[in-house]
Formats: C-alpha cells, sequence, structure tokens
C-alpha cells in the first residue's frame, strides 16, 4: 500500500500547484491527456486499490480509511468526469472533506505503522 499513499499524497501536491496557476480548463486542443488528468487518474486507482487492500480489514481504523478511500475516489471521479478541470476546481477538491481525511489517515498510519512494528 506505500505506493498508493506516495501516489495520493504526491498527487495532492500537484494539484497544490495546479490550483495556483488560475487556469480556466486543463484542455489543450490536442486530445492528449492533460497532466492534471493523469495525476487524478492515478490518485482515483490508488483511493480504489486502497480500498480493495482494506475490504476484509476488521481494525476500527481500516475502516476509517476504507470509508474515506471511496469519498474521496468519489469526488476525484466527479472532477475526471468534466470537461474542462479549472484550477478552481481543484482548489474546491483540495479543499473537500473526503480528500483531506484521506490524506490525513494515511499520514497517521504511515506514522504509526513504524512504532507499531518496533
Amino acid at each position: 500500500m506505500h505506493e498508493q499513499i506516495e501516489t495520493i499524497e504526491s498527487g495532492y501536491e500537484y494539484l497544490l500547484a495546479y490550483a495556483a496557476q488560475g487556469k480556466d480548463t486543463d484542455a489543450s486542443g490536442s486530445g492528449a491527456a492533460s497532466e492534471v488528468r493523469t495525476r487524478l487518474t492515478a490518485m482515483a486507482e490508488a483511493a480504489v486499490s486502497i480500498s480493495s487492500t482494506l475490504e476484509g480489514d476488521n481494525s476500527t481504523f481500516g475502516w476509517v480509511i476504507l470509508d474515506d478511500a471511496k469519498k474521496a475516489h468519489a469526488a476525484i471521479s466527479l472532477v475526471l468526469e468534466q470537461k474542462g478541470i479549472s484550477s478552481e476546481m481543484v482548489d474546491n477538491l483540495n479543499a473537500s472533506i473526503h480528500l483531506r481525511a484521506l490524506l490525513t489517515d494515511l499520514f497517521l498510519l504511515s506514522e504509526a505503522r513504524p512504532r507499531a512494528q518496533s
């Protein structure tokens, strides 16, 4: 799950930079996928993978991450469904409680796991 956590964290950092650019759309007219769409797609796939990994996890915190991953995936998917992805839309996604909750869950998990294994 380490790779998926890294994908979510680095994707969020990219989204912060994208939101600051003030773009009206990600569309370039070339038909090629934009970098923001590529990052969002990777984040959505990572959220699904995290959900799949935790589906049978009976721990209380595993359930929390599973729920937040599903909600974050839904928010990311909504943005990906749009014809153009503006900086404002990404800024709103960044502010979404669902994406922020997943990030915080993953930060907490990353910090707790090394200590639990010691």
